[in-house]
């Protein structure tokens, strides 16, 4: 950048009035910006305003690789219409908040920050920079608060009151600790007290809920910008009424905000809260140059046109009363948003730089020149498939060269930089470094080299010696994946899927109940929590909590389950049935996976350098899980046996490319490969991606389906039998005796479920020697995977390739203008629509609202009840784009991808399952656009606790990464029927998918060490009674849900270790443990010994203990014996085998400490056998 004089740029654009900096193109600008914050005086603030988040998002990264010195404070605008019932996310109103707050503390001396802004942002008007001033407050440790008052301040300031702290903006208090997340943190903080005093802040994971780093002090600023304190309520009910006249009686914003209530979307009448409104631009100072993204002035005029739209929607939709329920009154656009005049008028007094990316000569004399014009785009190349792509990359570069330039290569992600390195080398560049960082790859590009560093450019350009090229410009578009924080997302989940009253459970000995909630009963004349169970004829079942793992859940389809009889033998017998029958099928299952390792298969491998060129074809960054996914099935087409993997993961995780890179091995090994797929459209759609990405290679791809003429599929088969066709798509009309192949190598099968019995017969048949890879959307459990290690290769896509933009989550009830409104926005971006109800029986009526509302869409209307043949007459329509919206069941077809469809609606959110509403939600937002669900839910109906978490589950996900855990949580029957044969789903039903998992898991172990068929028998709860309270009390962890997940992780423990570590967690997150848990977490330890020693049950009292045996067996019988005869007469043998240990133990604590010495005695005596 040598060649920029940033100081002579700042100095022209000292005064009032409007300059055009020319030469700039993207990936310039950031250079650009940099240099100019360097140049600028201590403390001289940048404005910045771009086009929109993409903009600002690609301004952000850059700047922190290329100068990450430069302090940038980003504005987005909120992320929700104008006059929305949603409000902006959390996350969005921290960002705001955390820059409104720098920006009105003084600067001081410190380096020019450049404040980058959307235009929708800057329009928007915001609470005082005087009021910014004064709000917040720094704790320190040390300080002395007054609890009650400081949450008093919080709620007033916006912070809303949890029961665990996970987003920007929560509070939650238990007892000593409070735990909050300021805006603008990175990470949420705990406030320890001593009565009043901070004795120490550290900050904590949001998920894991583990304590970090230490802090000395923290500062507080508001989470809304919106407070409301009883000035703040007081001034919006006399706004309001002064606007809208004061007959509001039922109004339920006006009623909810009077009780101090906080409704969501309260924002959009910010006005009338505060006691004036700044802008953006009232927080920089006037004489602080403001810097227009190119087009910047087209987006705010299109902007200003939707406010304006959406106000007269809000007063069209009163006046015809189509919500009176819940009458929306908006606020006069000029009280929230600033108008074309007077962004005019305020940009007239400032120094203006007006950003171009055409060059200076383009635009006349007057235009200041930043010396930047866009780099080369290799597009005419890749158009051209006879033209080498990397021939003409290196012809380019060594022209570069001898002009005098210096080379810089950048690639999104690490991948895509070994990539291009390795394409490059595959190329003849000798030198193509990869490098770590921007600095290292100046220094490389200056000395001749040509590096390749990870950078966020999308466009490569030219300037002052420079040449930068990146990754799209040689191979194309790629959609950069924002690296997502690996977060412990599996225990999050467990968390907030823990037991509902009302669920089904199983007892490991007692068969199926009902649960009906925690209960604390005095057990040896102690207070114990237990889980309550109903069963048959209404007995109940109390099990105490450190036995939680007995219970298991049932399952997400219960209807039709049958509760079983307290005491009956008819669970028992139902249960040895169906481990033998477990144990005959996994034998099975080892015998075939034995079978095909010992047959010989085709030696299939990828040819050097060919394949690294058709991988580079792929337009996204590989996920970790893809990656392993390809490798796997690469080197087991490579191993010369016949390979069975089995590919899972959602639609759009990318198996269909796994599939890509198997078929391009196959057929460039001498093989040819069968793609069989259940329906004719996903014949279509696979057979498009697999001409698209095979085109200008010497590979030949056909298609067999009812869409293709008979003369034409003659062809095909003629083809398949000579040997001149390398890759059929088809449907199982290619699975006919009649179809013969030549040389077929790889078979494909996507979603094996959807085809026939006689089908999938054949498919074993073709199956028995080839290669074979099967594609499913379907979630399989975790459990089952593991169940299943090494009988069936089994690779699990379980990142989603999320794009930068998440899919927004909106909960709200139905309404019609936010309806409206999404749909047509989604039209004009010709985009497409679903919406998805939970019944066929809901779609009359939901077609009947939405043709009164949205006449001028065209509306489709698929769901389970019509023909196959009709159903995907339907989705072939909408696919080629025939309808906006296609109103359905959750039917949306699991293989079909449709890029085009980026906004779902869910009608009756609340009646869908977790996992229904994630994959749901996966539906949306694959391509390029952000894509929208909006979860509507009854306006007058009250939620179930567990409705409610699952909706707000569903909008903290996207920032969690919890991605496949999730759908595969809410255990479904079609996983394991899909994997293990449809006749397994009536197993599962007899006792529950969890129980099932478990004995299928033993039952493989068993078979693999190759012992009878006798199947082991489960591991046992032992059950232990010492007259000591053992329970978590409500005072020390208050939510029921989180209680029950802890019970849950406790039981599950089996090494001291563990335990240790979740006693740390248990004082970390809740404060010192009061000495009912510290029992608890004995109990647990106490239950890992009992195992070892076979012990199924301790009572102990006062004067010893009664230990009994499992089965009346100990493992050592002998050593046993000798430990009795040391006793000295104080420990006997009853007639039932059972152990009596007499002792003084007269307190709770002596018998724990007691009853642990003789177990962990006892443990060692087993040991000994």
């Amino acid at each position: 950048m040598s060649g920029l004089d940033a100081a002579h740029l700042l100095s022209r654009a000292a005064a009032p009035g409007r300059q055009t900096l020319a030469g700039l193109p993207v990936g310039h600008d950031v250079a650009v910006l940099a240099a100019l914050a360097r140049a600028a005086k201590a403390g001289q603030d940048i404005l910045v305003l771009v086009r929109d988040d993409v903009r600002l998002a690609a301004l952000s990264d850059g700047l922190a690789v290329v100068a990450p010195e430069v302090p940038v404070l980003p504005f987005p605008a909120w992320d929700c219409l104008p006059y929305d019932r949603a409000g902006p996310h959390p996350e969005i109103v921290a960002s705001r908040l955390d820059t409104l707050a720098r920006l009105a503390r003084p600067a001081g001396d410190g380096p020019a920050r450049l404040v980058i802004a959307t235009v929708n942002a800057a329009l928007q008007r915001v609470p005082r920079r005087d009021l910014m001033a004064t709000l917040g407050q720094v704790l320190k440790v040390g300080d002395t608060v007054a609890v009650d008052d400081l949450l008093a301040r919080l709620t007033d300031a916006g912070y809303l009151r949890t029961d665990q702290v996970m987003e920007p903006g929560e509070v939650a208090v238990r007892g000593g600790l409070i735990d909050l997340f300021p805006p603008g943190a990175e990470s949420p903080v705990r406030l320890d007290l001593f009565g009043d005093e901070i004795e120490s802040i550290r900050r904590f994971d949001a998920v894991s809920q583990r304590t970090s780093g230490k802090l000395t002090e923290i500062h507080l600023g508001p989470s809304s910008e919106v407070m409301l304190d009883k000035a703040a309520i007081s001034r919006f009910r006399s706004a309001y009424r002064e606007l809208f006249g004061g007959a509001l009686a039922g109004d339920p914003l006006y009623e909810a905000l009077s009780e101090g209530a906080r409704p969501p979307g309260l924002e959009h009448w910010l006005p009338l809260f505060h006691d004036g409104l700044d802008t953006l631009f009232d927080y920089v100072p006037p004489e602080r140059p403001v810097i227009l993204d190119h087009q910047a002035e087209e987006v705010r005029d299109s902007r200003l046109e939707q406010i304006a739209e959406y106000h007269q929607a809000r007063l069209d939709a009163l006046a015809q009363k189509l919500d009176p329920e819940r009458p929306y009154r908006p606020v006069p656009p000029d009280r929230l948003f600033l108008d074309a005049a007077e962004w005019n008028r305020v940009l007239a007094t400032r120094p203006v730089l007006i950003a171009s990316p055409f060059g200076a000569t383009d635009l006349g004399d007057a235009a200041l020149d930043a010396g930047g014009r866009p780099g080369r785009d290799f597009a005419d190349i890749r158009a051209r498939p006879d033209d080498n792509l990397f021939e003409a990359v290196l012809d380019h570069l060594k022209r570069l060269g001898r002009d005098g330039y210096a080379v810089v290569l950048t690639a999104a992600s690490k991948p895509g930089r070994h990539r291009l390195a390795t394409l490059l080398a595959d190329h003849g560049a000798e030198a193509a470094p990869k490098v770590d960082d921007w600095p290292a790859a100046l220094v490389a590009a200056e000395d001749g080299a040509w590096p390749v560093v990870v950078a966020p450019f999308a466009r490569g350009f030219v300037a002052h010696g420079l040449a930068v090229i990146t990754e799209q410009d040689i191979l194309g578009d790629r959609l950069a994946r924002q690296p997502r924080r690996k977060r412990q997302a599996e225990r999050f989940i467990a968390d907030v899927s823990t037991l509902s009253e009302g669920d089904l459970v199983v007892h490991v000995d007692h068969g199926i109940g009902c649960y009906e909630g925690l209960e604390t009963v005095r057990a040896g004349g102690a207070p114990h929590d237990c889980l309550r169970l109903r069963y048959d004829g209404g007995d109940k079942l109390f099990v105490p909590v450190e036995n939680i793992e007995t219970l298991s859940r049932y399952g997400s389809e219960q209807a039709g389950a049958q509760l079983d009889k307290l005491g009956g033998v008819a669970w028992q017998a139902r249960k040895a049935r169906l481990k033998q029958r477990i144990r005959e099928m996994a034998d099975e299952l080892i015998r075939i996976a034995a079978a095909r390792h010992l047959r010989p298969g085709q030696r299939l491998s990828p040819p050097e350098g060919l394949y690294e060129e058709f991988a580079a074809r792929f337009p996204f960054e590989e996920t970790d899980d893809q990656l392993k996914a390809i490798s796997d099935t690469l080197s087991d087409m490579a191993s010369g046996q016949p390979m069975d993997r089995l590919i899972c993961g959602d639609v759009g995780f990318g198996k269909t490319e796994v599939a890509l890179r198997a078929a391009f091995v196959a057929a460039f090994s001498g093989a040819q490969v069968a793609v069989v797929v259940p329906t004719t459209l996903l014949a279509r759609q696979h057979f498009r991606t697999f001409q698209e990405r095979f085109a200008g290679l010497p590979v030949r791809v056909a298609q067999v389906s009812r869409m293709v003429g008979a003369r034409e599929v003659k062809k095909v088969k003629e083809g398949l039998a000579e040997g001149t066709i390398d890759i059929v798509i088809g449907t199982h009309a290619l699975l006919a005796d009649s179809v013969r192949f030549k040389r077929l190598g790889l078979v494909v099968v996507d979603e094996e479920q959807h085809f026939g019995v006689a089908h999938k017969e054949r498919l074993k048949r073709l199956k028995a020697d080839l290669h074979v890879l099967t594609l499913t959307a379907t979630p399989i459990p975790r459990t089952l995977q593991m169940a299943l290690t090494g009988v069936r290769e089994l690779s699990i896509i379980a990142t989603p390739p999320v794009d930068r933009l998440a899919v927004r989550t909106f909960i709200s009830p139905f309404d019609p203008v936010v309806v409206r409104e999404a749909i047509l926005r989604e039209r004009n971006r010709s985009g497409q629509t679903f919406v998805v109800c939970p019944r066929v029986a809901d779609i009359p009526k939901v077609a009947e609202r939405l043709e009164k509302l949205i006449p001028e869409v065209r509306l489709a209307i698929a769901h389970g009840q019509l023909t196959p043949s009709r159903l995907e007459t339907v989705m072939a329509a909408f696919t080629e784009g025939e309808a906006d919206v296609l109103l359905a069941t959750n039917i949306i077809e699991s293989g079909l991808d449709m890029p085009g469809v980026n906004t779902i609606l869910v009608y009756r959110a609340d009646m869908f399952g977790l996992a229904q509403l994630y994959q749901l939600r996966g539906r949306v937002g694959r391509g390029k656009a952000r894509g929208y669900a909006y979860l509507t839910v009854p306006p007058d109906r009250k939620l179930s606790g567990t409705a409610e978490r699952r909706l707000q589950v569903m909008q903290t996900l996207d920032s969690l990464g919890a991605g496949f855990s999730l759908a595969s949580h809410d255990l479904d029957i079609r996983g394991a029927g899909n994997l293990l044969g449809d006749e397994q789903s009536g197993h599962i039903k007899e006792v529950g998918i969890e129980l099932y998992q478990h004995l299928l898991e033993e039952a493989v172990a068993a078979a693999r060490r190759g012992e009878g068929m006798e199947v082991e028998e489960e591991t046992f709860s032992p059950q232990i009674g010492l007259g000591a309270p053992v329970l978590i009390p409500e005072t020390y962890v208050p939510d029921l849900s989180l209680r029950l997940s802890l019970y849950r992780r406790l039981a599950d423990l089996t090494e001291e270790a563990e335990i240790e570590d979740l006693a740390g967690e248990l004082e970390d997150r809740f404060g010192p443990r009061p000495p009912e848990v510290d029992n608890l977490l004995a109990v647990v330890g106490l239950k890992a010994l009992c195992r070892k020693a076979n012990v199924e049950k301790v009572e102990a009292g006062p004067k010893g203990a009664v230990l009994t045996f499992r089965e009346r067996r100990f493992p050592n019988p002998a050593g046993l014996v000798a430990y009795i005869s040391q006793q000295a007469g104080s420990v006997k043998v009853r007639p039932d085998h059972s152990l009596v240990v007499m002792r003084l133990w007269e307190s709770p604590a002596d018998r724990l400490a007691g009853a642990r010495r003789v177990l962990e005695t006892l443990a060692r005596v087993a040991a000994e056998g």
